[in-house]
């Protein structure tokens, strides 16, 4: 199958900053050798914001989008203030820095990554809460994306969430490490119930709180159009699936699309951090 040429500059010019003269054939030739195609890699747009919400006096919620390593991620801190914003904070560091140089890689390749994201700032935030005794507790959700290869892998802790929109269709790809969720999946209470439930919030996994970390890992392949949505409870608690999913929908940016869904969440009462980080398949 041909090539599309917009695609194959815009991968020769990263290719040229990095190997020396002379070694593109040589490269290219690696690439096919280890899986990947020139094909099947495509171009994403990414766009993420935060927005502290009505409620609270500061931000607990982080957020990463890296167009040239082809990852975004979501994390909402939890501990009380400082602890909650430091326990994201460490999160999204700690994934930057392990997917740093990474470049272009298989579907193997990022599932090592997600998955070292994960363990490595799930030791550094017990490691500072050893030595904090003050912060104990403290440690966040996370959603993490990986692009590769014509393919994603997700890795995804606690009750933020990561929604696909396809074709029109929104589906929800993770689902709520959450107390209520638990009931649910028991069938002890119904969707609608969990969303007034007094315990609502209780979460059972998170990044920091335990040395036995339980990671949800997920795969699959992406199609020009697909839309990827991270984001914090802040978002998922105020604004319902349906009117997300006529947001993601509609004919407008990423920008716009990340600010109508804010302010929906604002506009509902607002009441917790609210991150919205979206990754669109060109």
């Amino acid at each position: 199958m041909p090539i599309r040429p917009v695609r194959l500059r815009v991968r020769f010019k990263i290719l040229e900053k990095s190997i020396a003269p002379g070694s593109v054939a040589v490269c290219i030739l690696c690439l096919f050798r280890n899986g990947i195609s020139w094909k099947t890699m495509p171009i994403i747009a990414f766009f993420g914001k935060s927005d502290v919400g009505l409620k609270r006096t500061n931000n607990e919620d982080t957020f990463v989008v890296s167009h040239e390593l082809e990852f975004c991620l979501a994390a909402d801190g939890m501990g009380g203030a400082a602890a909650g914003e430091l326990a994201s904070h460490i999160f999204a560091e700690t994934a930057t820095k392990v997917f740093s140089g990474s470049g272009m890689r298989s579907e193997k390749e990022s599932l090592k990554l997600v998955r070292e994201s994960f363990t490595s700032a799930n030791k550094k935030i017990l490691d500072h809460t050893a030595q904090n005794i003050e912060h104990k507790g403290m440690g966040c959700t996370a959603e993490l994306v990986a692009f590769s290869n014509g393919g994603y892998v997700l890795g995804h802790i606690g009750d933020s969430r990561t929604y696909r929109l396809r074709e029109g269709q929104l589906e929800q790809l993770t689902r709520d490490h959450s107390f209520v969720q638990d009931q649910i999946n028991q069938g002890l209470i119904t969707p609608e119930e969990a969303k007034k439930h007094h315990l609502r919030n209780v979460i059972l996994r998170a990044v920091g709180v335990s040395n036995n970390l339980s990671l949800d890992l997920l795969r699959g392949k992406v199609f020009p159009g697909d839309l990827f949505l991270l984001c914090s409870d802040g978002l998922t608690d105020m604004v319902e699936d349906s009117l997300i999913q006529q947001v993601l929908s509609s004919p407008i940016s990423l920008p716009q699309k990340a600010d109508v869904l804010i302010d929906a969440a604002k506009s509902a009462g607002g009441r917790d951090n609210v991150t919205v980080v979206l990754s669109e398949i060109e």
